[in-house]
């Protein structure tokens, strides 16, 4: 059974209408005759979905505990056994509950597709993983739950679901998206008309990317040459002068007045007349064109004109920005330019339909810092330009001379001046074609006796030898010259790459599939892949990949093919390269595989780091259990042994004492011990906040209990708005903040907990009056193991304000230090308010928001 197809229903915001878009395609379906199942679809209490889901097979889901609660999650196993031809499974970015099969929705999705069945799911902009940063930039909110893009790129079909922010606001305000008691939180912070045209641009713009991948795909599997102007390509032709930045800021200009507009940089290194270019000069126009957002690349071309245009057209670009020519007046007798051949060639009545602007610059007319070198590859019309002064210039010459004759020697160098210019003009074969029919006319015209093809006299033998002897030495002396002036050219193109290649390294551009990239481009080729095998009977494996096609099980399999070392290959497929481009492959080839090195042991450098990290950690917890943990220990044991002790008779009072001693050690070692574990799940990344929305005067009273009740004035005023947090944690982080504020408080000084609401936020302060902490320190104290001053050794651990800080930042929040005014220390505690969330709570899942009782996941 082959793989399920997957559509995906992609929104830019909660609201616009995908899961009824979905169910209504499930009705289509099901209309048609398709076996068609509900998997997972979550209507939220919106009445207009949960009318469609009636009708719809739905399958049932699988229940779960957790932590005293049940919840439910899409039943996989179910759905492979009823294995219906189509499958409906909602919120793809889900993560669920845990003990289920997997992590992630989108990852009970991929079962499904292996197992043959089609998909139909949902999904919101604002969950793509590579979108995570520009999302929060533009919203303020950190999208807790993604899902990998290369998943949704693989989709086979992506639908955009569509609606403008005033008509999502309209469908907001009538109470068809969140209750009643949310709306006008909602309006005002995440559904904000800037918040919305902003999320609806990125969706326009991802699924404009993704049809423009597709139509890529088409043009190169049906060999489409012609250009199709979906959209502004610019193409900028650069030759590494100073003009160049010029050229790139008025292509920038152009493609601002379209939208989606591209600007892509090309210089051409040619290898039969390199011109002057400066590395430093390309690098800063390299540098520029990326600034504005364009893209540089850097090929081998011979001749100009046409690499400029094959790669135009490879890309699809629509219009050429081109400098005036710098060539000075006399020039042009040497070919009318760059500019007006591409000009010519991109009319109308050609295939490459190519708008070309000539931009006039400061160098028009300058000229070029140094001459252009003549190439060995002679072109068409030098080649028939040889031949004819080779084979009809003789004949030519011999109806002259029949007519004026100046003897037999000065005939002689007549000749020998036409192959000289024969072998200038077409190379070594037209030069020996003129050596030969010069031979013939002088031994036939000119050399006793006449008109017969013998010769008398010896001395016109050894002349008409020495002709010919000549004749082919000049030949293949120009030939090797010319050879020699080719060989030189290539070798400073193949310079050129390799100084950009280097370059690359210094620059610290280290990615393997950037580097594969740019030998696909370099060399136009269709997929670049850098294959690796343990040994030589190990199967091949892809490190790295770009390009479309199909991948590739073995280097044999390519068209090129490099070898690195034994056990690794870079692979090319789309034309066979001539030989003397493997010299370059080889540098690529070898780059790429130390680039592949570099990452990998970078990532074991990041995993010494946090063993080391650990070992830290593990180091200053054995020295905090080899005191601060045995002190309450010991404590406790004395006052244990007292009360047994038989040869002792303790008052009501002692016994007492006593007792509240044992009790003090053990909530004591109590609080260590937990901060400890605290601490340890931080630093493994297993806590996982499970939020909901919460007053806070639920919440900051509960973190009270462990301080003298007269020790705290609390200042929670009623009209903050609720905060999006989880409650266990939350109490934790106050509950330490207040533990070391009352610590180092001045005795019958309380301490202040203060609550008040800025923008979107809402912060808790926790105000002492105590010695307060330096600048320099600020930062210090929230590391673990830290505490700062003279603090007793009995004081704990310092692990109470790192425990806060972790618990804050995993709620996405913040905890930071400010002094008091007047003296002591202030711990600024900001969290993020309830009316700044967006689609039921996408940290936790729509149905954890239902339950309040619910505490934080380890």
């Amino acid at each position: 059974m082959g793989r399920g197809k997957l559509r995906i229903h992609l929104g830019a915001a909660p609201g616009v209408g995908k899961t009824y878009a979905m169910l209504s395609e499930a009705h289509r379906r099901v209309e048609r005759g398709t076996d068609c199942v509900v998997a997972f679809v979550e209507h939220h209490d919106r009445p207009r979905t949960e009318v469609m889901l009636h009708g719809l097979e739905q399958v049932p889901r699988r229940e779960l505990e957790y932590r005293g609660s049940t919840f439910t999650e899409m039943d996989v196993d179910a759905v492979l056994r009823r294995a219906p031809a189509v499958a409906l499974v909602d919120e793809l970015a889900h993560t669920n509950i845990p003990g289920s099969r997997n992590a992630k929705r989108w990852q009970d999705v991929e079962e499904l597709l292996a197992a043959g069945t089609d998909v139909v799911t949902t999904v919101n902009i604002q969950h793509l993983e590579s979108l995570g940063d520009v999302v929060e930039s533009i919203t303020g909110v950190r999208q807790r739950e993604t899902v990998p893009d290369e998943v949704v790129r693989r989709a086979d079909q992506i639908e955009l679901v569509d609606m403008s922010p005033e008509a999502l606001r309209r469908r907001m305000a009538h109470g068809n998206i969140y209750q009643p008691d949310k709306v006008d939180a909602a309006l005002s912070n995440y559904f904000r008309p800037g918040n919305l045209t902003a999320l609806r641009e990125l969706a326009l713009l991802w699924v404009a990317d993704r049809v423009d991948e597709y139509l890529q795909r088409y043009r190169s599997e049906h060999r489409v040459s012609k250009i199709w102007g979906s959209r502004e390509r610019i193409v900028v032709g650069l030759t590494g002068g100073p003009e160049g930045r010029t050229l790139i800021r008025r292509a920038a200009r152009l493609a601002e007045k379209g939208a989606g507009g591209e600007v892509m940089a090309l210089y051409i290194a040619r290898s039969d007349g390199l011109t002057s270019a400066s590395p430093k000069e390309l690098a800063v126009q390299r540098t520029l064109v990326e600034d504005l957002g364009g893209t540089f690349h850097h090929v081998v071309g011979d001749d100009i004109p046409a690499a400029l245009l094959d790669f135009a057209r490879g890309v699809n670009a629509t219009q050429i920005v081109l400098g005036s020519s710098r060539r000075k007046t006399w020039q042009y007798v040497f070919g009318p330019g760059v500019g007006a051949t591409v000009a010519r060639e991109s009319g109308p009545d050609l295939d490459v339909h190519l708008d070309v602007h000539i931009v006039t610059h400061e160098e028009v007319a300058k000229g070029r810092g140094l001459p252009v070198a003549r190439g060995a590859r002679l072109g068409r019309a030098r080649i028939v330009g040889g031949w004819v002064v080779g084979v009809v210039g003789p004949a030519v010459l011999a109806a002259l001379l029949n007519a004026v004759h100046l003897g037999l020697a000065n005939d002689m160098l007549l000749f020998l001046t036409l192959t000289v210019a024969a072998a200038l003009l077409g190379g070594v074969l037209p030069a020996l074609a003129a050596a030969a029919v010069g031979s013939f006319l002088l031994n036939y015209f000119y050399t006793p006796p006449l008109h017969r093809l013998t010769i008398a006299d010896p001395q016109n033998i050894v002349a008409i030898v020495i002709f010919v002897g000549v004749a082919v030495s000049v030949a293949s002396v120009v030939d090797l010259a010319a050879s020699r002036t080719h060989q030189a050219a290539r070798l400073r193109a193949e310079a050129e790459i390799l100084s950009f290649l280097a370059g690359s390294v210094l620059r610290g551009e280290t990615s393997l599939e950037a580097l594969l990239e740019r030998v696909r481009v370099t060399f136009g080729m269709e997929s670049v892949a850098l294959l690796e095998r343990q040994s030589d009977v190990d199967p091949w494996t892809c490190a790295g990949r770009v390009g479309t096609g199909r991948p590739l099980e073995r280097p044999e399999d390519a068209d090129v093919d490099i070898p690195v070392g034994d056990h690794m290959a870079l692979a090319l497929t789309g034309r066979v390269l001539p030989a003397s481009d493997r010299r370059v492959l080889s540098a690529f080839a070898a780059q790429a595989a130390v680039v592949l090195d570099r990452r990998r042991l970078q990532e074991e450098a990041d995993r010494a780091r946090a063993l080391a990290e650990g070992n830290r950690i593990r180091t200053a917890l054995l020295a905090a259990v080899s005191h601060d943990l045995r002190t309450p220990l010991a404590g406790i044991k004395a006052a244990v042994s007292s009360l047994r002790a038989e040869d002792v008779e303790w008052s009501e009072e002692d016994q007492a004492e006593l007792l509240e001693g044992i009790e003090e050690g053990a909530d004591r070692l109590d609080h260590l011990v937990g901060n400890l574990l605290d601490m340890s799940r931080l630093q493994t990344g297993t806590v996982t906040p499970l939020i909901r929305e919460i007053d806070l005067d639920e919440v900051v009273p509960m973190a009270l209990g462990g301080v003298p009740e007269d020790s705290v004035a609390l200042d929670i005023p009623e009209t903050l708005p609720m905060v999006a947090v989880d409650p266990g944690l939350l109490e934790r982080s106050v509950a330490n903040l207040v533990e070391n504020a009352v610590k180092y408080s001045p005795p019958r000084e309380p301490i202040l907990v203060s609550a008040s609401s800025i923008a979107d936020r809402v912060e808790v302060r926790v105000v002492d009056r105590g010695p307060g902490v330096p600048d320099e320190a600020k930062d210090r104290i929230f590391e673990p193991f830290q505490r700062h001053g003279d603090a007793p050794r009995g004081a704990g651990v310092g692990l109470g304000l790192a425990v806060a800080r972790g618990f804050a930042e995993a709620m996405n929040g913040t905890l930071t230090a400010e002094d008091t005014p007047g003296g002591g220390l202030t711990m600024v505690l900001s969290l993020r308010a309830a009316g700044a969330r967006h689609e039921p709570l996408p940290s936790a899942q729509a149905h954890n928001a239902v339950q309040p009782e619910r505490q934080a996941s380890w």
